[in-house]
This record gives C-alpha cells, structure tokens and sequence, in this order.
C-alpha cells in the first residue's frame, strides 16, 4: 500500500504547477494591456488635432472688407478686415440692447505696440446656438447671419437677435507682430 504523505511532509520549494500558474496570469496580464492599450490610446486628440494646436495668419494678405476662414481645431475661424464703416457700427451700438453686451474693444487683441488694430476682427465662426456657420455680410445688422435658426450677429460678432445665447467666440489669440497673429 501506498503510504500517504502528511501535511508537514510538503514541499516548500515552487512545484512545476505553480510555476504553470504564474506563467499563466503573467501572460494573461500582458494579454489584457496589449488589448486595453488601444482602446485608452484612442480617447486623447487625434495627430492632425494636435499639429492644428496653434496656427499663424498673415493679416497683410487681407484687404478692406475681406474675410477669410481658417481651420483651426476643427472649427472655423474667420478674420475680417472691417471697413470704417463696420468699426464705426460696431462702436456705436448701445450695450443696454445687448443680450450678451460686451463692448468692441473688449473683443480684440492689442498687437505688440499695446494698441488695438480695430479692423482685424478674429472669432470663432460657429453660432453659440446649435453650432451652425454664419453667413458673413449678411442679417439684420451687416455681420453675420446663421440661416439654422435665424440668429443674428453685428460687425463685432455680437448677438443681437435670435435665438443664440452668447456672442460668437473670440480665440485666443496674439499679435506676433503688426501683421501676423498666432490663434492658439
């Protein structure tokens, strides 16, 4: 008959089962990061989002009047050369009508001299209703007009009728010189 070993009789050196355990939960840990690595990777910004992180524009390319847009983020950004008439406009509004009242000058950026360039106007072109993109030159008031819901903005990006609740963004942006900025 086949004596039977006692509980004090054990081995206390690893058998070949515990090694079997342990290379098994080692590869199962491996196995899990390797899966789990992609689906954390995949929630920061993507590479293109990241390299849009700040752009720079040159004003001097603009003329009186013009608008351009740019990417920036994925989010469109418009710089207008205002005329004369669109600053003198955008000037004389009165804040008490403003649902969301902020005055011109606290819309824009002084360039490196410390003074404001009142004709470059740079904002956000997305509506702060459903984010829609205004038309520019258009509505009630000679700025911008969202055909979504029929929001309307000044020549300050102001929201002055509609059903937007705020004044279109102004980015973070600096002057770089008298005629580069830097958004972003």
């Amino acid at each position: 008959m086949a004596q039977m070993q006692s509980h004090d009789d054990e081995q206390a050196e690893p058998t070949r089962r515990d090694f079997i355990y342990i290379a098994t939960a080692a590869t199962a840990a491996v196995g899990a990061g390797s899966l789990a690595w992609p689906l954390v990777a995949q929630m920061g910004a993507a590479a293109d989002t990241l390299a849009a992180g700040s752009i720079e524009i040159d004003l001097s390319k603009l003329s009186e009047g013009q608008q351009i847009k740019v990417l920036w983020r994925g989010k469109p950004v418009f710089v207008r050369y205002r005329t004369p008439k669109e600053i003198a406009e955008a000037d004389s509004v009165d804040m008490a009508v403003l649902p969301d009242p902020q005055t011109d000058d606290e819309r824009l950026r002084a360039n490196p001299g410390g003074t404001l360039n009142k004709q470059f106007l740079v904002m956000v072109g997305v509506c702060t209703h459903f984010g829609c993109i205004p038309v520019g030159e258009a509505g009630d008031f000679d700025g911008w007009y969202c055909p979504c819901h029929g929001s309307h903005y000044d020549t300050s990006g102001r929201i002055r009728k509609g059903p937007a609740p705020d004044n279109m963004v102004i980015p973070n942006y600096e002057y770089l010189s008298d005629t580069v900025i830097k958004v972003g």
